[in-house]
């Protein structure tokens, strides 16, 4: 499975995907944190997070990733 990581400078926002892209919906998780889910399976298939370098402390990101799935 493949993972893909993009970040969008100009706003400030990075996104990590995994495996083929699917119809999905994002769940917030925390300010500007949202987890991408697929609609059918409920899967995590990835990752957003916004204003990704004015946070303070970049540490206080957690996030699971299915280390089963990749």
């Amino acid at each position: 499975m493949k993972m893909r990581i993009h970040y969008d400078k100009e706003a400030d926002y990075l996104e990590v995907r995994f495996g083929k892209a699917t119809h999905s919906y994002f769940e917030e998780l925390g300010k500007d944190i949202f987890e991408r889910r697929d609609e059918k399976t409920g899967k995590i298939k990835g990752y957003a997070v916004y204003n990704f370098l004015k946070r303070k402390q970049l540490k206080d990101i957690q996030i699971e990733m299915p280390c089963s799935e990749l």
